[in-house]
């Protein structure tokens, strides 16, 4: 799981790094709201830790942001402010928690745990053209053909399915799977696209992984009349 924490304050923000690392999260760090919006708008991560009081951009904004390009990335708020009308304006800006500072790591971590589950059980399988992703056992499925993905090359998978058709750039995949301190380049992403694309080939899905030049990858259905949106189906 990929977290990633907005926070001015350097000593905060590192300290929950840390925290959260030991808990066994990949984090990333945004010191400022202009580089913390950026980030999020990449729609890589499964939860944000955001600041409301942030230099250059506010932690509000940046949740409405990342609300009007439809990414149902969880939110967690956290800030100084403790009345209500601030905890209203973050929830309506897009926030899902609001736990004020100073506030006991258990319960942050209570939190970030609660938030977790209630995104992970809205689906655990993903459907475009005549294949499935089942997201429990990593296992490509189409028809009665089935192929287990690596690690990698599931997270690749799965979030191309939810980009839901649209163009995914390779440094946004290169962020998501492998993260921003990795030494991975370009090219390990077009490898591991190639090993997806066998894997399809070989259990017969009509999906095709579409290389758009200089932008970065798409799904498409080999078959332009059985085109498809992708579904997910509740658990």
């Amino acid at each position: 799981m990929k977290i990633l924490v907005i926070e001015d304050e350097t000593l905060l923000a590192d300290s929950l790094k840390s925290l959260l690392r030991k808990n066994g999260f990949e984090v990333d760090v945004a010191y400022d709201g202009e580089t913390g919006k950026a980030y999020a708008e990449l729609g890589i991560y499964d939860l944000i830790i955001l600041d409301v009081m942030l230099p250059r951009l506010d932690g509000c904004e940046i949740a409405r942001s990342v609300r009007a390009r439809r990414l149902g990335t969880p939110i967690l708020m956290l800030t100084a402010k403790s009345e209500l009308e601030d905890r209203i304006t973050g929830l309506n800006a897009g926030a899902d928690y609001y736990l004020p500072k100073p506030f006991d790591t258990r319960e942050l971590l209570a939190c970030i745990n609660a938030l977790l589950r209630r995104q992970g059980a809205q689906v655990n399988e993903l459907t475009f053209g005549n294949t499935s992703l089942d997201l429990s056992s990593a296992m490509l499925i189409c028809g009665e053909s089935r192929v287990r993905l690596s690690a990698k090359e599931f997270d690749i998978m799965r979030y191309l399915l939810q980009a839901e058709g649209r163009i995914v750039p390779k440094e946004a995949i290169l962020a998501k799977v492998w993260g921003y301190d990795s030494d991975a380049v370009e090219n390990h992403v077009e490898v591991y696209i190639g090993f997806l694309r066998k894997k399809l080939a070989s259990i017969g899905s009509n999906i095709r992984i579409e290389a758009i030049r200089r932008l970065g990858y798409r799904l498409e259905v080999s078959d332009l009349d059985q085109k498809t949106a992708p579904q997910v189906h509740p658990d």
